[in-house]
């Protein structure tokens, strides 16, 4: 299985628990993984034959910055949901970060992997 990746994807959101959190946007930083087999693409050197992370990054941002959730773990699984049903790939890892979270801490967030990862 092939990889296409797209790291350090910032979207501003609205997402949390508290009040506050609820009346303002944010910013998420999202990284993605997703199987793939790149050798038709490679082959033909046309983005037609290939997933188009172009294309995955505008869906990703339209889902998020449309979206309010709670919880980062609701987020994450409404991306992974859309990735795998919209683009038919097999299996993804997903890195959701909120910055600032947490005071002393960069980041928090979570990681999930869905789907069927094969070699």
């Amino acid at each position: 299985m092939d990889i296409v990746y797209i790291r350090d994807l910032r979207v501003e959101t609205t997402v949390g628990i508290f009040d506050w959190e609820r009346s303002i946007r944010q910013q998420v930083r999202i990284d993605l993984e997703m199987g793939t087999d790149i050798r038709a693409g490679a082959g033909s050197d046309r983005i037609q034959d290939v997933l188009d992370y172009k294309t995955v990054a505008k869906r990703v941002i339209a889902l998020v910055e449309g979206n309010q959730r709670e919880l980062v773990e609701a987020m994450a699984e409404d991306i992974a949901d859309m990735l795998l049903r919209e683009f038919s790939i097999p299996w993804l890892r997903l890195t959701l970060g909120k910055p600032g979270a947490v005071r002393g801490a960069r980041e928090v967030g979570v990681v999930i992997e869905r789907g069927e990862r094969t070699p």
